[in-house]
């Protein structure tokens, strides 16, 4: 099986590298030469297209940053659809809007080319390791083809519907994961305003029903000030825009995901629009006139 995979940004180029080194054939296309070289060097195949990558390929892996990008890469100039062949199947791994992955499978469909969308959670450290969650949808005969490809990326790998579904549970899980930091990020600076130790409430608190991977992989972040991105903000705010968007059309009402939409517009008007999504503390912090890092001093 030959393996196309376009988009070797933060997430995307360890989960190539991941299937590269399960002696999958990849032929690579990314926008940036440097990520597309470092993948050559593990083994890869470059391409100069989307279209030279569909026209190699057995299936096409796209890991973008929204739906646009998806639509630019499978109808633009030597696009996908250029490269379309009889059994090609695509996987988008964006997390985009519903509505636009049923779009895209239409125009795929025309084609003759199969689609899901697998949109994954874990973050950088779980594309390095190899343990993303995947939410998948589309046929069921396309998932039991693929999902052992999609195994050698993430520890789950699990199918909730039909094409649009994936991406409608990982916007359910970025709501989750978005509330979460804004709740931790409150309790944390509760505690030091309070006079207690941030690090020492997250011992006591990480055993029990406050306990969760946001706090495990955020806290020490958070204590530290230091927010490199695994997950950027501007990324969780275009989430949680399509994940309003799509309430709104189904009649869903996500108040507490639009407060924190609108304290990610806060910070990213204070610098932060590219650091990890951990910086939310930083709106928190502003209100309070602390600073967790100062702890550490």
């Amino acid at each position: 099986m030959r393996i196309g995979f376009i988009g070797l940004g933060i997430m995307g180029k360890p989960m190539a590298i991941n299937l590269v080194h399960a002696d999958y054939e990849l032929v690579v296309f990314n926008r940036s030469p440097q990520a597309v070289a470092a993948l050559v060097a593990e083994g890869a195949r470059a391409a100069d297209s989307p279209q030279q990558v569909a026209e190699q390929a057995d299936v096409v892996l796209t890991m973008l940053p929204n739906g646009p990008d998806v639509l630019s890469v499978v109808e633009g100039e030597r696009g996908l659809l250029a490269g379309a062949h009889a059994g090609l199947t695509l996987i988008d791994m964006s997390s985009i809007s519903p509505g636009v992955s049923q779009q895209i499978g239409g125009l795929l469909e025309e084609q003759g080319v199969g689609m899901l969308d697998a949109p994954v959670s874990g973050g950088e450290a779980g594309a390095i390791d190899g343990t993303l969650a995947f939410m998948v949808g589309g046929p069921q005969d396309l998932f039991d083809r693929y999902r052992d490809v999609l195994g050698v990326m993430g520890s789950s790998v699990t199918r909730v519907g039909e094409l649009g579904a994936g991406n409608t549970a990982k916007l359910a899980n970025q709501v989750i994961v978005a509330v979460n930091i804004a709740a931790l990020s409150e309790a944390l600076v509760l505690a030091h305003q309070a006079g207690v130790d941030p690090r020492d409430v997250v011992d006591a608190i990480r055993g029990g029903l406050a306990g969760s991977k946001v706090l495990e992989q955020k806290a020490e972040k958070m204590l530290t000030d230091e927010f490199a991105p695994g997950f950027r903000i501007d990324l969780h705010t275009k989430d949680l825009n399509n994940a309003l968007e799509t309430a709104h059309s189904v009649g869903a009402a996500l108040p507490l995901a639009a407060a924190v939409r609108e304290m990610m517009t806060a910070i990213s008007n204070d610098g932060h629009l590219r650091d990890d999504h951990s910086s939310l503390l930083a709106y928190y912090e502003r209100l309070a006139g602390t600073a967790l890092a100062d702890l550490a001093e």
